[in-house]
This record gives structure tokens, sequence and C-alpha cells, in this order.
């Protein structure tokens, strides 16, 4: 390798510079960054999570009318009737906090599960216990109506723009096919809101500049110690030398912005999500 190659490496894995041009980096660096932030629209920052979820006050409030009035029929954890897991949110005929609802109120099963009498609060309590997991530290978060997420998903919600679901779709952003099964709501509703905090380094995005000057962006699939593989911008696998890599830089930031939805809408997705279990 030519000393001018290895100067261009050092520069984009090491980012050494002199002492006084990295002060003036930061300086400006600094100051763009928060010129960035201020012209941020509104819809471009994170939405508040807790909007989205369920009270801790009201996760205790449901843990007690549990044990109370459901812990008879459906046992502790939530497991002795057949077919359904309350802590694991296994149902039958149940999805949404809707249907929830409903079954609380109306009963079901003709007459085996009788209806019950509850207030607001503690109706709002009872669900929020249950999608906690029984976790009376737990994180609850509101499911909507699926089908309505999926029209969200495939619609105004952009997600199939670069998410690939069972076979269809690009391949851009990650597989969602059996997202269901692999990520809690909590982390789904998250990814949604602020997909800063969860995004798994994994799926960062990349840009790569080769010694031939040649540019290539796109998602990482792979990395070890000398080499790296990504899926670029034309959807095609890629594998690189490290040592042939004038600049590798791995973005901090999300490829999208935290999403346009409201609280019932965010919840609909979520559902949708869920759904999702692949061949499971």
């Amino acid at each position: 390798m030519d000393r001018k190659r290895t100067s261009r490496y050092a520069r984009g894995f090491s980012g050494w510079t002199g002492e006084s041009e990295v002060m003036n980096r930061a300086k400006f660096g600094a100051s763009v960054m928060l010129l960035a932030m201020l012209a941020l629209p509104p819809l471009a920052r994170p939405q508040a999570v807790g909007d989205h979820q369920y009270t801790s006050e009201a996760i205790e409030l449901g843990s007690r009318i549990y044990t109370s009035q459901c812990a008879l029929c459906h046992g502790p954890q939530g497991a002795l009737v057949d077919g359904i897991d309350l802590r694991l949110g296994i149902f039958r005929g149940v999805a949404s906090d809707e249907d929830l609802r409903r079954v609380i109120a109306e009963g079901s099963g003709e007459g085996q599960m009788p209806a019950t009498a509850l207030g607001e609060n503690e109706m709002e309590g009872i669900i929020a216990y249950i999608r906690a997991g029984f976790d009376p530290e737990g994180v609850a978060v509101r499911i909507g109506d699926a089908a309505r997420g999926e029209e969200l998903f495939y619609g105004r919600g952009g997600c199939a723009d670069c998410h690939r679901v069972n076979g269809e779709g690009p391949r851009t952003a990650p597989d969602l096919s059996d997202i269901g099964a692999i990520r809690t709501p909590a982390v789904l509703q998250l990814n949604l809101l602020d997909p800063a905090a969860a995004l798994m380094p994994i799926n960062r995005a990349v840009r790569l500049v080769t010694f031939d000057e040649e540019v290539v962006s796109g998602r990482r699939l792979n990395e070890d110690t000398h080499t790296v593989q990504v899926l670029d911008s034309a959807e095609r696998l890629r594998s690189f030398a490290k040592a042939e890599l004038g600049s590798f830089e791995i973005s901090r930031e999300p490829s999208k912005p935290p999403i346009d939805m409201n609280e019932e809408e965010v919840a609909d997705l979520v559902a949708f999500l869920l759904t999702l279990r692949g061949a499971l």
C-alpha cells in the first residue's frame, strides 16, 4: 500500500487529525448540530413514549383486581384456561385492547366466562396488567386493531416502502416477517416513536468509499475484523476488505424519523406487527 493510501485509510478508520483541527471541528460540529436540532419540524422529534402506554398506577390497580376477580378461574399466571395464556398474550378471538374490554364486560363462551362489571379505571387497570405480562413493574403498551394497522403499514405509514414481509417488498430495511415473534410490544412501539433509541447496531446505515473513489451507501449485514458486507441502495450484496477502503462510516442516526401517527394509529400498527410471526 502506498503512503497516500495509508494516510487515507488512517483518516477513515481512526479519525486522526491534529489537535487544533479537532477542537475547531468539534466547535463547528456542535454549532451545526444545534442548528439542525432547532430546525427540525415537530413531527421529526421523538414522541413521548409514555403517552402510548398505560401508567404504572393502572398496572398496580389491575394486579389487585386480577387477584381478587380473575385468578380463581384463570390462575395466578393466567394459564389455567385451555388455549389461553394471559401473561404471554395468547388469547382466543381477542387481539386488541377493545377486544379485551368487550370480553371482560360482556363475557364469552356461552357463559363459561361471565360478564364482569368494572368501572372505567378498573377496566383500564386490568387491561394494563395483562398487557404488562402480569409484571406490576412492567411496561404495558396499548394494542389496537391489527386490520387497521395493516392498512397503515401498506398505506400512509410507508413501512412497506422499505421493509420486506413474507417474501414481498424491498430489502433495504430489515425483514419484518417474524418481528412479532422476536420483539415485545414495548420494543415495537419504541421503534416507531423513537427509532434512534431502539436501533440495533447491525441495522445502522453505512457509507463506504473505496480507494477507487466509489461511494457505496446501504445497510450493513455483517462485519468482522477485516471485512464488511453491505446491502447497497440497489439491493446488491457487496463485500469489501477494510484494507481496500478509504473511509467507512457508520451512521448514528436511524434512516427514518419518528412516525407521524396519533396514539390510536400507533396502537393499531403495533397490533399488526405483532401478527407477523413467520412460520411459527
